[in-house]
């Protein structure tokens, strides 16, 4: 185990299966914002670990962004733009 592992592990860190008890997505969706690194996450074996505050900034975001979230041509989509796809300017 990393020392980020040993030291993080406590009522921070949430499994997918908490995590997604807490938002409200589905676990299979919280492992693919781990693995993708759209939140802070752990790997514990074969499971993730997610950081209880990480996910919730992540809810709030996606919250915030309402139907807009879906939209390739926001401001703030850089990743798209390098992929050829978005606003470019």
């Amino acid at each position: 185990m990393t020392e980020r592992e040993v030291t993080g592990i406590g009522t921070e860190w949430l499994t997918t299966n908490e995590a997604a008890d807490l938002t409200g997505y589905s676990a299979a969706y919280v492992r693919m914002l781990a693995r993708r690194g759209a939140v802070d996450a752990v790997r514990a074996g074969r499971d993730w670990l997610v950081q209880r505050e990480a996910v919730l900034a992540y809810q709030r975001q996606m919250d915030a962004l309402g139907t807009d979230k879906h939209n390739p041509w926001r401001e703030d989509r850089e990743d798209l733009a390098e992929q050829g796809r978005g606003r470019i300017e």
